[in-house]
Formats: C-alpha cells, sequence, structure tokens
C-alpha cells in the first residue's frame, strides 16, 4: 500500500497543532480508504482481470510448476545407466536425483527477495530460462561431479518457480474461487512426479541416459513462452507503477540492505522458528514431509521391488508409475468434491472471507486414511503369487491420500496465517518437505534389502499412523490453537 504523504505544519503542544495533526491523521486514512477503494476496482488488479488473463496466468503457473517437479524423478530410470557410464555406486548415482531435489528448497529464499523487488513475471522468465541452459549444460556432462553440480543449479533456478507460486495464485484469485485452483495447479506438481518416470524410462532405454534431459528442454518450452505472455501479478508494484504513471506521489522504496534483513526474516529465520516453535506448522510440515519422502522412495522402491518380485524391465518398472497419476486424480476428484459439497455452502453461513479455515480440512481427513491403506497394502502383496497390479493399485491409493493432505493443509495454512507469516509458513513446509524427499531415496534400497519389501514399506506405513490424527485434531481444536500461536492468525470460528 503506497501512501501519501501530506505536509503538515504543526506547533508541538499547542491547541491548533492538536487539531491539525488530527486533521492530517483523517486526511490519510481518507486517502488510504479512498486507494483502496479505487484498487480494488481498478482493471490493473490482477483480482479483476478477465477470463483470458487469468487462463494464461493459470496456464503457465501449472505448465511451470510441471516442469520443476517432472525434473525431479524424470532421471530416476537412469540410475543403473548412470552407474555403468561413470562407474559409481547405486547411492551415489541417485545423488543425481537427491541434488536437484534439495536444491528445490532454496526456492523460497531467492524467489521472494526476487519477485517482491522486480516482479513476479521476470522470476519465472528469468527462473525458467536459466535452468534451461542448466539443464542442455546436464544433457553434454562428460563426468558424474559436473553432473551433479548442473543438476543442483537447474534445481536452483526452477525452484522459485514452485516457490512462488502460491502468491501468484493470491493475487490473482479471491478465496472463494482459489481453491479448485489451487487444486488445479498443486495436481501439476505432483503428476510430475508421476510421469516423470514414465517419460524417462522410454527414454532412457530407447535412446540413453541423456535423453531424459532432452525431454525437458521440450516440456520447458510451454512454461517458457506463457511466462512472456503473463502479466505481472505482485499488487505492491503493479500499484507504484499506477501510481507514477498517473503522476501520483509515492513513498520512497526500503534501502536494499532492509529489504534483504526482512527477506532472510521471512525466508529463512522465521521458518525455521516456525517449524520449531509453532504447533500447526510443525506438525502439517512434519506430516507432508513424510509424505513427499515417501513419494520419492518410491523412485527407488519401485525399480527393486517390480524387478525382484515381477522381473520387470526398466519401460515396465517406469509404467507403474502411472499409479501415482491415478491416485492424483482420486485426489483431485476427492478436493473437488469436498469443495463443492461441503465448503462452499459453509461460505454461505458465515460473513464475506470468514470462513473458519478449519473447513479446509475434509479432504485431508479422507487422504490421512487412505494414504497409510496404500502402504500396507503396497508392502504385503508385493510378493511371488499375487498380481503385480495389487502393489500398483496400492500405490494409488497412497497418491491419493497423499495429495489430499498436501493441497488441503497448504490451503489451511493460507488462511490461516496473514501477511508475510503465510510466506514463512509455505518457507518451512518447502524446507522440511523437500529434505525429506532429498534424504530418502538415499537410504531406500538398503532399507528394503534389509527389513524386507513387507517391513520397509510397514515401517512408513506405521509413521503414517503416528501422524493420522493431525488433521483431525486441527479440526477440532484448530480455533484454540490458533489463538495461542505467537503469530498473527485469523480468529474467527
Amino acid at each position: 500500500m503506497e501512501r501519501i504523504v501530506l505536509p503538515v505544519d504543526m506547533e508541538a503542544g499547542s491547541t491548533d497543532g492538536e487539531n491539525t495533526a488530527g486533521g492530517a491523521k483523517e486526511a490519510i486514512l481518507t486517502q488510504i480508504e479512498k486507494e483502496d477503494n479505487s484498487w480494488d476496482k481498478d482493471p490493473e488488479n490482477p483480482l479483476n482481470w478477465g477470463p483470458r488473463a487469468k487462463f494464461i496466468q493459470i496456464a503457465m503457473l501449472s505448465s511451470a510448476t510441471f516442469l520443476g517437479s517432472v525434473a525431479t524423478s524424470i532421471v530416476s530410470p537412469s540410475v543403473a545407466y548412470v552407474m555403468l557410464e561413470f562407474s559409481v555406486s547405486r547411492t551415489v548415482a541417485i545423488l543425481c536425483l537427491a541434488l536437484y531435489v534439495l536444491a528445490l528448497a532454496f526456492g523460497p529464499v531467492i524467489g521472494g527477495p526476487l519477485s517482491e523487488t522486480i516482479g513476479r513475471r521476470y522470476v519465472y522468465i528469468g527462473c525458467i530460462l536459466t535452468g534451461v541452459l542448466f539443464t542442455v549444460g546436464a544433457s553434454q556432462a562428460t563426468n558424474f561431479v559436473t553432473l551433479c553440480i548442473l543438476r543442483f543449479f537447474s534445481g536452483f533456478c526452477w525452484g522459485p518457480t514452485l516457490a512462488v507460486t502460491a502468491g501468484s495464485i493470491i493475487e490473482v484469485f479471491r478465496a472463494e474461487a482459489r481453491g479448485p485452483v489451487s487444486a488445479i495447479i498443486v495436481l501439476m506438481a505432483f503428476l510430475g512426479p508421476g510421469l516423470g518416470p514414465v517419460i524417462g524410462a522410454f527414454a532412457v532405454s530407447r535412446h540413453g541416459w541423456r535423453w531424459p534431459y532432452y525431454c525437458l528442454l521440450v516440456v520447458s518450452a510451454a512454461p517458457l513462452t506463457l511466462s512472456i505472455l503473463s502479466k505481472e501479478t505482485f499488487h505492491p508494484l503493479l500499484r507504484r507503477r499506477l501510481a507514477k504513471s498517473r503522476g501520483e506521489p509515492v513513498s520512497p522504496s526500503q534501502p536494499l540492505s532492509v529489504r534483504l534483513r526482512e527477506f532472510a526474516l521471512v525466508a529463512v529465520v522465521r521458518p525455521v522458528r516456525m517449524l520449531v516453535l509453532e504447533p500447526i506448522v510443525t506438525f502439517i510440515c512434519l506430516y507432508v514431509a513424510l509424505g513427499f519422502g515417501t513419494l520419492f522412495s518410491f523412485f527407488a522402491a519401485v525399480p527393486y521391488t517390480f524387478t525382484s518380485v515381477y522381473r520387470f524391465d526398466v519401460e515396465q518398472c517406469g509404467l507403474v508409475f502411472l499409479s501415482v497419476v491415478i491416485g492424483c486424480f482420486l485426489g483431485l476428484i476427492t478436493i473437488v468434491l469436498c469443495d463443492k459439497l461441503i465448503y462452499q455452502k459453509k461460505v454461505n453461513q458465515f460473513p464475506p472471507n470468514k470462513v473458519p479455515p478449519e473447513h479446509r480440512l475434509y479432504a485431508a481427513m479422507v487422504g490421512s486414511l487412505v494414504l497409510p491403506i496404500g502402504l500396507f497394502w503396497f508392502g504385503w502383496s508385493a510378493r511371488a503369487g499375487v498380481s503385480w497390479a495389487s502393489p500398483a493399485a496400492a500405490i494409488s491409493f497412497f497418491a491419493w491420500g497423499n495429495i489430499s493432505i498436501f493441497i488441503t493443509t497448504f490451503q489451511y495454512k493460507t488462511d490461516t496465517y496473514t501477511g508475510n507469516v503465510i510466506a514463512s509458513a509455505a518457507s518451512a513446509n518447502s524446507l522440511a518437505r523437500y529434505g525429506f524427499a532429498a534424504a530418502f531415496p538415499l537410504f531406500t534400497v538398503q532399507m528394503y534389502q534389509k527389513l524386507g519389501i513387507p517391513w520397509a514399506s510397514s515401517l512408513l506405513g506405521f509413521f503414517s499412523l503416528v501422524l493420522l490424527p493431525v488433521p483431525w485434531v486441527l479440526f477440532k481444536y484448530g480455533p484454540r490453537i490458533r489463538a495461542k500461536s505467537q503469530y498473527e492468525t485469523v480468529q474467527y470460528s
């Protein structure tokens, strides 16, 4: 919000000075109110854009999210080929995947400061383009160290596009329309890991380990083109530009050092504090991180299980990951149905924009029941004498629960916190889930070899059972928990 500074001549301590000061404050408040009313109705406000501009924004965000996420898993079928090419162990070869995922965790740290300084649009264009250049380099790598470094930096560049997406959604869509849009875009984040192994398996088996990177270059064409066609969405920057174009005075920008300190607080310091000291964030992030870690462990567990039990080849193992895609669509259907049949009815029962955030959690409660079923089912059905279709179907149940939990808890946090605390909560989520996702594949095969397929999967299932009550507890006691938060939260219930 840009404030117009009104010059006031006051004589300290005098009645005239007090009257003048009071009048000045009233004038400032009146001016701010006028600015807000004007901006709410302004066609330049992204919330007031027409269907075409909003469609381009949805398409750009969806394709950019898909690009960043599919790049995590598309290289997983090439692990054996990389082992042979560079004479490294399986665990070392998986670093190509793990380092990329780890780099994604830095997305909020980079994306936040950049997008609030130069604008969201330039972050999307610049980050997608530089990520493409690093991917080109990875496709031509002649040694393993170079490959790992270039993979890390491609994740470092594409990470901000995933991190800034949440802010763009809030800036373009009002709360009542945000649920389905968020679900569609986050669906892309889950379809990527599901489709990546399918694409990568066929590319690797027929053309070699470099071809998954060439496939990423093809996928990157859509988000790069759409980002160029899209428009800026960051409200403060747009209001500043609008004021300047009208010749209105604007307050000076904060010094760079002040902005950097604020960004460090929002993107690093506060997220770490919230992970440790804020119960809502702690338990949601732990739950989401376990789901992501388990999802990424499947990139090692599925090839190990289906080759050792069912003698599948690379392409067949890749096709098993279509189960993740099926599960994602089941989750999306669940979320949309909960939104239409339950949440939208609650909207009419409360004042505008005052629906308690706990009503976002219906799909998460469904997901909390489905997710452990999938894990136990997978572990105890993957054996000789049982069709491969049974553990494959179990993966769909896991993915169904996982995406239901992730999307609705994301919406819950967005509705619970206010101001830039939302960004810090999102950063905490990114740090936790990408940290787990990077670590789990590194020890998955060893765990399955030591414990056996049934008990390795059951171990993950037991962890999910421990965290199952999280959405249920938040639904019942959320208002009380929010009231005790040390951060600014909404207080309606």
